[in-house]
């Protein structure tokens, strides 16, 4: 995008491109952070806890990617229980792993079933196990009542790349049509399960009521989370990039999808952005009044560094050509060093609140 393409643009009829309209929504309780892989979830989750952190009574952030760094972002060992961060009173992280907590929570459902009523957990479990999903589905399930009954204002997700986050965000509908076809069959097959219960030597009707009793408090706890997804007052989606062309398109995609589950989106981060403030073409006009006196090695450097920033400001021009008028577009800079521990973190999160002028 041009300086004077920049200077045709009124302001006024933008949405401020900063993340300070999540920090003022004082109503949101999930805000999900998503996109490529490599883009820099982790350090936007991680800005995003701590801006919020100064308003908020209690953040958690929650890693639900497979290869988690929080641990590494913040200098600090972070486990799968709330973590207190360094430097803060309100502000606490975990990484949870869902393989591992779904075979605990199989386990744990086992075991009960052979001590407490005959068999009917494990019944249970092999039921619901027979249907494609359900096993991440309920263990997400599991890990929203966790988190729900942990009493924080806030909860930031620091979720897996694309794919997997919204596989993630798919799985209350898909638990809520699994656990409507379970409904289905017992319907159908009631007599039959009947009849196997009895000749287990178990009672027909109070076996069936307690599978029934189960599925639907699991339903209940799925449906509340789908309501909470899909309420833009509690939960909102912020969407993050670089300016590449493979991660604009996943970006786009990831809207779309999002759309379609009916999540809230209107906030999208761009990572790694050389020189926001500056255009292309200023950087050209400084670089051919000077290139004659730079060495041969500097001016190499500085060629790849102009044709670089020339890209980036073709896909930055596009992202708010797609999304300028609708969603919140923050540019974040590029910075000479890496982004980790909690002083770093905290002067990094300023940029998300406080937007960089891209018209200076």
């Amino acid at each position: 995008m041009s300086a004077d393409e920049l200077a045709d643009i009124d302001d006024g009829d933008l949405p401020e491109p900063s993340l300070k309209n999540i920090i003022d929504q004082t109503t949101l309780q999930w805000v999900f952070v998503g996109g490529k892989g490599g883009v820099g979830k982790t350090t936007t989750s991680c800005c995003l806890g701590v801006q919020l952190a100064k308003s908020r009574k209690k953040v958690l952030i929650v890693s639900t990617d497979p290869a988690h760094n929080l641990s590494d972002a913040f200098c600090q060992k972070i486990g799968r229980e709330p973590t207190p961060i360094e430097g803060f009173d309100n502000l606490s992280a975990m990484e949870i792993d869902a393989n591992n907590d779904m075979e605990e929570m199989q386990r744990n459902m086992n075991e009960q079933g052979t001590e407490d009523d005959g068999g009917l957990s494990s019944m249970l479990s092999e039921l619901t196990n027979s249907i494609p999903g359900i096993d991440e589905a309920m263990s997400f399930s599991e890990l929203m009542k966790q988190v729900q009954g942990m009493d924080f204002d806030v909860v930031v997700f620091d979720t897996a790349p694309t794919g997997h986050t919204l596989r993630l965000l798919s799985f209350p509908t898909i638990l809520e049509k699994a656990l409507g076809k379970v409904m289905e069959l017992k319907d159908r097959f009631g007599g039959l399960i009947g009849q196997a219960t009895a000749m287990m030597g178990e009672n027909p009707g109070a076996t069936q009521d307690a599978i029934l009793g189960r599925l639907e408090e699991t339903r209940t706890v799925i449906n509340k989370v789908n309501d909470m997804f899909q309420d833009p007052a509690m939960t909102t989606f912020v969407c993050v990039c670089i300016p590449e062309f493979l991660s604009i398109y996943e970006t786009e995609r990831l809207v779309q999808e999002l759309s379609k589950f009916g999540i809230d989106s209107h906030n999208i981060v761009v990572n790694q952005v050389l020189f926001p403030e500056k255009d292309a073409e200023e950087l050209s006009e400084w670089y051919t009044k000077t290139k004659a006196s730079l060495p041969t090695e500097a001016q190499e450097i500085c060629a790849k560094m102009m044709a670089r920033k020339r890209m980036q400001d073709k896909y930055i021009g596009q992202c708010f050509d797609l999304y300028g008028e609708d969603f919140n577009v923050t540019l974040m800079p590029l910075l000479d060093h890496e982004v980790r521990g909690t002083e770093r973190l905290k002067d990094f999160s300023e940029f998300l609140t406080n937007p960089i002028d891209i018209e200076e």
